[in-house]
């Protein structure tokens, strides 16, 4: 281990059932579906009331708003219901129920951290910060989604999180949101469909457009071909699934920060979020905008997003493009270098790259920065999140694996104005998995998606064996020391 000093904080975030959504439970089988539709007709008006109202009192108090996502799951089976006669408001309610389960976000675990400044921060004594820390929460059937706790340092160097909600909610998804053409065009070019069809689909569309206008050239487009071919069907639904994973949404700004959730919304993360980098990205005219890379799966492919938000109320989700756009591990850095944004990332899942775009959005020709050197390592090195600037150069927060697929941190250095280059790295592991930390649901391993420096202390949030998170503080002297020694 290094000889560094870690000082770690009485503060661990486990996994907490009670914290519960509602999702939709419909069976597959339009049979079941019609039939469990047909026991809640039968019911009289008094009885639907009636078992409403025991449901509600049930677990109505276990959410904040329990009539909402009820009346969606409702919405989800009108095409099989059966009868023209209106139904009453209850019944409604009832059926949304029927079709309706609890989930439990972090039933299994809540790890792999990454913090930020938080972007409010009035009230913050001289020397403290109110940060924000965004953390990954998996439940039944291992899907991750993205859930926020904040808390404050105080001048002295403590962390202290503030209390948590009992409650989630999962935010409006924007059912209009707005696009870029050029981006959108590199992406299906990227994908193998520039063709006619694309071009049809795309022409009559301003540089910038809605889903509802796409929708309408979409529409217009396949019924003026003739005949429908199979290239005509493929062209189209990849249109439309590439606007199904670009997409907006927005929290009620009454919602406490633990209260926000980001759950799988497009097929590409249905089964799962993961590992969300979120840094402060400081623009050269002074603009602040939170960028957070991530990776969506779908339980067959992975596909890395990347999220941009200003105010942590309203999110934009965005599909990458380019040729280095591939693996896990992307983390953006916090300003410009030399006019251009700068992303370290994993290209094939053994080193450490990076690369530079004029354009946040379109990656290409990344090239190694560092390869496995010690055993810890030697399988395979990534990175723990965003470089952090620092007066001796970029910090970088790096993941090794070595024997028995034991995950440590570690650390390197980059020169300040020449990321490519490699000033130092630490020889021996920052932070090593050890004691209770060892087991979980992936034994021995210590994970980050984001640190900062406050004073001059690295604030180090770690996740252990992928089930619970830890928080740590590093004299920066004694580790750019170290480094550079």
């Amino acid at each position: 281990m290094s000889p560094i000093t870690i000082r770690r904080h009485d503060t661990t975030l486990v996994p907490e059932s009670g914290r519960v959504i509602i999702r939709p439970f419909i069976p597959s089988s339009v049979h079941r579906i019609t039939t469990i539709i047909g026991r809640a007709l039968a019911l009289s008006e008094e009885d639907a009331v009636r078992d409403l109202d025991l449901v509600l009192k049930e677990f109505d108090a276990r959410h904040l708003d329990m009539h909402a996502p009820l009346l969606a799951n409702y919405e989800r089976v009108v095409p099989h219901i059966f009868t023209q006669r209106p139904l009453s408001p209850a019944r409604k309610l009832l059926i949304g129920a029927l079709f309706s389960g609890e989930y439990a976000l972090e039933a299994a675990a809540l790890f792999n951290p990454s913090i930020v400044p938080h972007p409010v921060q009035d009230g913050i004594p001289e020397g403290g910060l109110r940060f924000l820390m965004s953390l990954r929460a998996t439940g039944e059937g291992h899907i991750s989604s993205i859930e926020f706790r904040t808390g404050q340092i105080s001048p002295s160097g403590v962390v202290q999180l503030d209390p948590v909600s009992r409650f989630v909610t999962v935010p409006e998804i924007d059912p209009d949101p707005s696009y870029k053409k050029l981006p959108f065009l590199l992406k299906l070019h990227e994908m193998g469909f520039d063709n006619a069809h694309t071009h049809a689909v795309m022409a009559p569309l301003g540089d910038s457009f809605s889903r509802s206008d796409l929708n309408r050239s979409v529409i217009h487009v396949r019924r003026e071909t003739m005949p429908v071919t199979q290239d005509l069907k493929s062209t189209l639904n990849s249109i439309q699934w590439l606007a199904d994973s670009n997409y907006e949404m927005n929290f009620s700004p009454k919602l406490a920060m633990s209260e926000r959730i980001i759950f799988p919304v497009s097929s590409n993360e249905s089964n799962g979020i993961e590992d969300a980098r979120f840094v402060r990205f400081v623009e050269n005219d002074g603009t602040v905008m939170y960028y957070a890379t991530y990776t969506a799966y779908n339980g067959h492919a992975i596909l890395p997003q990347l999220i941009e938000t200003q105010d942590f109320l309203h999110f934009r989700v965005l599909t990458l493009t380019g040729t280095a756009v591939q693996n896990k591990g992307m983390a953006l850095f916090p300003r410009r270098i030399d006019g251009n944004y700068a992303m370290l990332s994993r290209q094939d899942d053994e080193n450490l790259f990076i690369m530079f775009s004029e354009n946040p959005h379109y990656w290409s020709d990344s090239k190694v920065l560092l390869r496995p050197l010690e055993l810890w390592e030697s399988v395979k090195i990534g990175n723990c999140g965003s470089p952090i600037e620092t007066e001796a150069g970029w910090l970088v927060i790096t993941h090794g694996v070595g024997p028995m697929r034991k995950y440590c941190i570690g650390a390197a250095l980059l020169d300040l104005n020449d990321p490519t280059r490699v000033i130092g790295r630490l020889r021996e592991p920052l932070v090593a998995p050890e004691g209770t930390g060892r087991e979980g649901y992936v034994p021995n391993v210590v994970y980050s998606c984001g640190s900062i420096v406050h004073g001059r202390d690295l604030i180090l949030p770690f996740a252990m064996s992928d089930r619970a998170t830890a928080i740590a503080s590093v004299p920066l002297d004694e580790l750019l020391a170290a480094l550079k020694a």
